[in-house]
């Protein structure tokens, strides 16, 4: 049997998976054409049912990847977590460098392809979940832009069948040194994006076809 990756970096509550993708929503979906990936980054809306729940998202009909979506087709969804690098520097104990993360790896398999007025349904639930408890927003079903909406892209629901989640906390350290990596990871993550984010946007160049 593998060893790896090893247990102690493995998530056994699921409760915790299903906070992770609705903190970070964002979804990787990940098929296979002729041997190849097919990768789509898009938003995904947890659903409870009576398994391990499901999710509700959406695809532009002219995204090649529409076409492994059809029912009981097989997928697997990645949702990012936060991560950093962890400097040994922090730590109560001689350590090497490494980089902590928390990353979710799903099976899933579609399972339903959502006619019209559940594609609307589905875009007003996922708006009202992604606005959070402010609402500063409300999507109505009746938005007159919702009936073009639905012509150029294509609802699903896809159905989880297996998780894993991949949480790499330093638990292999002890308790003071665990406590001074969950810092890290909180204050480092959001040191690095105001200057990260000014460069992206003073410098971006959109890529000519």
């Amino acid at each position: 049997m593998s060893k790896y990756p090893p247990a102690h970096h493995q998530e056994a509550e699921y409760t915790n998976i299903i906070e992770t993708l609705k903190t970070f929503p964002l979804a990787t979906l990940i098929t296979v054409s002729e041997g190849l990936p097919v990768i789509t980054h898009l938003p995904l809306d947890y659903k409870v049912d009576d398994h391990l729940g499901k999710l509700v998202g959406h695809i532009d009909n002219n995204n090649p990847q529409l076409q492994q979506l059809k029912l009981g087709a097989k997928a697997t969804v990645l949702f990012n977590g936060p991560d950093t690098y962890i400097s040994p520097s922090i730590y109560t104990t001689t350590q090497l460098p490494t980089w902590n993360y928390i990353k979710l790896h799903l099976e899933v398999e579609v399972s339903k392809i959502l006619n019209a007025e559940e594609l609307k349904d589905a875009m007003v639930e996922l708006t009202s979940f992604l606005e959070g408890d402010a609402q500063r927003y409300i999507l109505e079903k009746e938005n007159s832009r919702m009936e073009a909406f639905v012509n150029y892209v294509t609802g699903f629901e896809l159905k989880i069948t297996a998780w894993e989640g991949k949480f790499k906390l330093s638990q292999d350290k002890n308790k003071k040194d665990q406590i001074q990596a969950k810092e890290a990871l909180l204050q480092n993550y959001s040191l690095v994006m105001p200057s990260y984010l000014e460069k992206i946007y003073s410098s971006h160049v959109t890529k000519k076809n």
